[in-house]
């Protein structure tokens, strides 16, 4: 069966294919802001990304896949950032995309074939402002800021179905005061920002005076510059649907006056525990937070598998310990595989869950029905492609041996010296400690042992 994906403004499924007769399938998704490190909420994305990257080189072919993820390095977020720290914006955003391309390796992400930064594409940003203003779909404010003008485009709200909910064109709603007196109406969006003394050292010319530009222009810039005018597919997180990939179509097709995407896809929000993902209930996990724990990066791939792409997810501890227990099932398998030849069909029901809307819970489900069944008769090579279009890498599968944070280290210092000194009350208060951080502390003769809490 062909590919077949969700189609976020039709609300159906539709097959995708090329649509420019150089037969190039051009694929662009949302990149992070690096301002901070990526937490597995957004993995999720960037993993299900990757399915969809795979399926498309092994449906088109590796030279027929143009795939493009943007970075955002520059947007109140990485200024405030560089601010708050004293450093240059370029020092901090270098530091949070190294650590993103570490993560995403790491993850077994297949890396964009370009990765256009925000700031890198200033030009094209301008110019796309520029022939809006032409057109008359943007307006400058007194204070030199540029806004896209919502009521001008008549399909705004389709993707997101926002008009039906709740988007007032024209009505006088209460905004914030800084707004107020520039906006001629409170769904206008910024396409450029006049500078502020906030901003400091982050701002470049341009025909209305110095400022930057506003986060949704910077994606349809680059887009454009690097696949065209129209693209074959974008996606990312349910979370960016609207305003950012609303205003993506607005802007963009606008100013070239032609279709933007033909396919949208979004995967939904990832939840923890059964909430959703925030630092105030200690539930906001990294990569290197799940590795302090024992966890290996590939189980945190299989575990974001697991579900639906397309429906909610709640995470567990206990969802990376099943995936570990059936990622050495894999490896397993694959080693009494060896090189043997034999039925490349066999593996099938498995591509054919990922084509049919990315089913990856479906895929998985199929993939552990053949290996059941047993090695026999079935083909090494069918299942390492098998193993490619789902990204795991079954030379990850085990733990790593945990980091041990110092203040881990330190702590279990402490109580080490308590139990030498026979305070049996401190010692005991400090292993409360180290089990409420997740670690084991197991004494020995002559010194102890630190690991993870197993849940």
């Amino acid at each position: 069966m062909s590919l077949r994906l969700h189609d976020s403004l039709t609300r159906q499924l539709k097959e995708i294919q090329p649509a420019q007769p150089d037969g190039v399938f051009r694929f662009y998704n949302c990149g992070p802001t690096v301002y901070a490190p990526a937490h597995i909420g957004n993995f999720r994305s960037f993993v299900v990304n990757d399915v969809i990257r795979r399926l498309l080189e092994l449906e088109f072919g590796k030279d027929k896949v143009k795939h493009v993820r943007n970075l955002t390095d520059v947007d109140d977020k990485t200024i405030k950032r560089a601010r708050e720290e004293g450093r240059p914006l370029a020092e901090v955003t270098k530091q949070w995309t190294d650590k993103f391309h570490a993560d995403c390796a790491a993850l077994n992400c297949l890396p964009p074939h370009v990765e256009p930064t925000a700031t890198g594409h200033i030009k094209e940003q301008v110019d796309m402002i520029d022939v809006l203003m032409q057109k008359g779909n943007a307006y400058r404010a007194a204070d030199g800021s540029v806004y896209f003008k919502v009521s001008s485009f008549d399909d705004y709200g389709k993707l997101s179905r926002v008009k039906e909910r709740e988007l007032q064109v024209g009505a006088t709603l209460k905004v914030a005061a800084a707004d107020a007196d520039e906006k001629e109406d409170v769904s206008d969006f910024a396409l450029w920002k006049a500078h502020k003394p906030d901003d400091g050292a982050n701002a470049w010319d341009s025909p209305w005076g110095r400022g930057r530009p506003g986060w949704h222009i910077e994606c349809s810039a680059m887009s454009k510059k690097h696949l065209g005018e129209t693209i074959d597919l974008h996606t990312g997180g349910v979370d960016l649907l609207f305003p950012h990939h609303e205003n993506e179509i607005a802007q963009s097709q606008c100013c070239n006056g032609t279709l933007f995407a033909h396919h949208w896809y979004h995967s939904e929000h990832l939840l923890v525990d059964g909430k959703k993902m925030s630092k105030s209930l200690g539930n906001l996990y990294t990569l290197d937070d799940l590795k302090a724990k024992g966890f290996s990066p590939m189980a945190l791939r299989y575990a974001l598998l697991a579900s639906h792409p397309r429906k909610q997810q709640n995470f567990t501890l206990d969802s990376l310990h099943a995936a570990e227990s059936a990622l050495k099932s894999l490896r397993t398998f694959r080693a009494a595989l060896g090189s043997q030849s034999g039925d490349a069909t066999a593996f099938d029901p498995v591509r054919t869950a990922l084509r049919d809307d990315l089913n990856t819970p479906g895929a998985l489900g199929a993939l552990f029905t053949i290996i059941n069944r047993g090695p026999t008769g079935l083909d090494a090579d069918a299942f390492d492609r098998t193993m490619f279009a789902l990204g795991l890498s079954l030379a990850a599968v085990e733990s790593p041996k945990a980091e041990i944070p110092s203040a881990i280290t330190a702590l279990a210092d402490k109580r080490w010296a308590a139990k030498q000194a026979k305070d049996w009350a401190g010692a005991d208060a400090f292993r409360k400690e180290l089990t409420a951080a997740g670690w084991n502390m197991l004494d020995g003769k002559e010194g102890y042992k630190l690991e993870p809490v197993k849940k």
